[in-house]
């Protein structure tokens, strides 16, 4: 998936440059002082380390981390991918993407494929439907599957209304990526857009280390390289990043600032879906501002005379 930019973007998966690209990049940063090494030489050609460093800092002969460098991580040990990520001072994220990347390397030449069709089963709905904050369940391609009324108001940018769609019923997924990229209204709606925008293009990137072969993902990411350059250009980063947790200054439309903060629930029977919901500091400006939007959410829905398609979300796709 390293090749996204150019004619075919997002349709060839190609683990050796995703490999050498990441690892390039982590051992650029890294400065000797950072790593406790000696600085011999006022003309280094580089920034960061040499190879040569890394491999004595993670163990390894030279040839062999230059090996693993170029993409080859066929037949790598785990000790010796422990011993890579110490030397580079990877974070949690990053280390789960470089055993995700060792993972597809070894798992041999494989084609593109469809991912089954997720949805929601009725008893996670419920679950939704019964938590009084926003909630969603996303798969990791950063699709919405599932909502609750309260989460559908507070992202009523991804679920076009009636006469947005000329009375007809939006049956595309909305996508929190494609939102973020091609939406300008997403500029608008977070206070802080880049570095919400980042950590999309993070987990985007993370997810590719780990399904490498998944066609709806590649596509997605080929669509975003080609009509984005801040896409494009933080995608070239692999900057990675696990989301559990974080918090989100957002505009609304209708009550203005507020300040959220996500948990991921991961849905241990439902294999890449999570439950994301908001929450807000109890008594404070942004919980006074939920409390006016749910309300608000409610006289919507009670004068529209829709309550149980509120409830249950939109039509979303099979």
């Amino acid at each position: 998936m390293a090749d996204q930019t150019g004619p075919g973007a997002g349709k060839r998966v190609d683990n050796r440059a995703e490999v050498r690209d990441f690892l390039t990049s982590r051992r650029a940063r890294i400065t000797p002082e950072r790593a406790g090494l000696p600085r011999y030489g006022r003309n280094r050609r580089v920034t960061g380390l040499r190879r040569e460093e890394v491999a004595m800092l993670a163990g390894v002969s030279t040839d062999y981390y230059t090996r693993l460098e170029r993409g080859n991580l066929t037949g790598v040990s785990e000790s010796v991918l422990e011993a890579l990520a110490a030397a580079l001072q990877l974070d949690e994220s990053e280390r789960t993407h470089l055993f995700d990347l060792a993972r597809a390397a070894n798992s041999g030449t494989r084609q593109r494929r469809t991912a089954p069709k997720q949805h929601v089963r009725e008893g996670v709905q419920r679950i939704l439907d019964t938590i009084g904050a926003p909630a969603y369940v996303r798969n990791n391609r950063l699709d919405l599957l599932g909502v609750n009324r309260l989460g559908r108001t507070l992202l009523a940018d991804l679920y076009p209304t009636e006469s947005d769609s000329g009375g007809a019923v939006a049956t595309a997924r909305p996508n929190l990526a494609r939102y973020m990229f091609l939406d300008d209204r997403s500029r608008d709606f977070y206070v802080e857009w880049a570095p919400v925008a980042k950590d999309v293009v993070a987990a985007l990137r993370i997810e590719a280390g780990r399904n490498p072969f998944d066609r709806g993902l590649t596509d997605l990411v080929g669509e975003l390289s080609t009509r984005s350059e801040e896409f494009r250009n933080w995608w070239a980063s692999h900057n990675v990043r696990l989301h559990r947790t974080s918090t989100k200054q957002i505009h609304h439309p209708v009550v203005g600032d507020l300040e959220l903060t996500g948990e991921a629930l991961a849905l241990p029977g439902d294999t890449g879906l999570t439950i994301i919901t908001y929450t807000v500091e109890p008594h404070s400006a942004s919980a006074q501002a939920l409390d006016f939007l749910a309300s608000w959410a409610t006289q919507t829905v009670t004068h529209a005379g829709d309550t149980t398609a509120a409830e249950s979300g939109p039509a979303i796709g099979p």
